[in-house]
């Protein structure tokens, strides 16, 4: 089998939640298509706006490379683009734009092979977790999260994440997570993000408090590169820390976790490189006994995570979830998203609303 030709688009959809309602999010969409009529589908993005077309320019030339080789040699051309964009240090452009090609690789590889991706993967379990992420913004007023968290549960969220780091005294930063778990009760778990707006002595003074309300993890409380901090806070707290999304390539990880500043390994989709970066993570993270959680690309990722034993939990953000016509769907008695069946990703474009995204 040989790749034959690709197809691309440019989309900027709206965002489906966030910070700033209907913000658009661009993304790069991929069609490769084979001599065995197997076409293959992947999308690459989470940039920004002003880099979008130089994303595409990235993800064309990479494709363009790659006609005429097998689509089943992930590994030879994941490699193969990585060094083409430039030895070195992946990061940017060339990984993002490698990332969603080889999404779309893995998904060719999982139709002609006729199983589902997940088991092509490792095919551990077939329902994951899931948690909320696309709302309960650090933005919101207290009374507003008191209203909108008990909805998720209503909808069959189990567990959900909100954000801190906007509030200018540790008093109000706590009473958000009072609220939290006042409005959703004790049995759900609760996940905090700081975005990497905290120092790490107020990381460690609010990090305290956690363990009263029963937080599953504090997310990013300072920034990504400062390992020794990180480990400082995860040494000083009982609440697990997480952390890895904006860790670009596998180099990072390793350091995070040799230095013991990460309880709960969150690997970005794009950023590792595509299904093949972020299964090797994954693997990594097992080795030294630490679960592996997703960031971003549900729609993807229920399937990444499914193979892992160390999995614990997707994050269902639905930024992306616009481009698809099906998705995987919540089993609202308990929290768990049903990983699809189909052959490779079991996903499939909306032409007709991509038509509408077109930038």
């Amino acid at each position: 089998m040989k790749i034959t030709g690709f197809t691309t688009r440019l989309v900027s959809v709206p965002r489906d939640g966030g910070p700033v309602p209907n913000t658009p999010t661009p993304y790069v969409t991929i069609k490769l298509q084979t001599d065995a009529g197997i076409e293959g589908i992947g999308y690459t993005g989470f940039g920004a706006v002003a880099t979008a077309k130089a994303l595409k320019e990235t993800v064309d030339a990479f494709a363009a490379l790659i006609v005429g080789t097998d689509p089943e040699m992930v590994e030879a051309t994941q490699q193969r683009l990585l060094t083409l964009g430039g030895g070195g240090s992946p990061a940017g452009l060339v990984t993002r734009a490698a990332a969603g090609i080889d999404i779309a690789l893995w998904d060719i590889k999982g139709k002609a092979a006729n199983l589902p991706l997940y088991k092509l993967l490792g095919g551990h379990r077939d329902r994951v977790p899931a948690y909320a992420s696309g709302w309960l913004w650090r933005d919101w007023d207290i009374a507003r999260l008191a209203e909108t968290a008990p909805k998720l549960v209503a909808e069959g969220w189990r567990a959900m994440k909100f954000r801190l780091g906007a509030e200018p005294t540790v008093a109000r930063e706590i009473e958000r997570m009072q609220v939290m778990r006042d409005a959703v009760g004790p049995d759900i778990d609760l996940m905090i993000d700081i975005n990497q707006m905290w120092d790490v002595n107020r990381a460690i003074a609010i990090g305290r408090k956690m363990a009263d309300f029963g937080i599953y993890w504090l997310e990013d409380p300072v920034h990504h590169q400062d390992f020794a901090g990180l480990a400082r806070i995860a040494a000083a707290l009982d609440t697990p820390i997480a952390a890895g999304e904006y860790h670009y390539g596998l180099a990072p990880f390793r350091q995070a976790v040799e230095q013991q500043s990460v309880d709960i390994v969150m690997v970005d989709i794009m950023r590792a490189g595509g299904i093949t970066g972020w299964m090797k993570v994954a693997r990594m993270a097992e080795v030294f006994n630490l679960p592996v959680v997703t960031h971003l690309a549900p729609e993807v990722q229920v399937h990444t995570l499914a193979a892992c034993p160390n999995g614990t939990y997707v994050e269902w953000m639905p930024w992306s979830t616009p481009m698809f016509k099906e998705l995987p769907e919540l089993d609202k008695a308990d929290g768990k998203l049903i990983v699809p069946q189909r052959p490779g990703l079991g996903l499939e474009f909306d032409e007709a609303a991509l038509d509408r995204f077109a930038m």
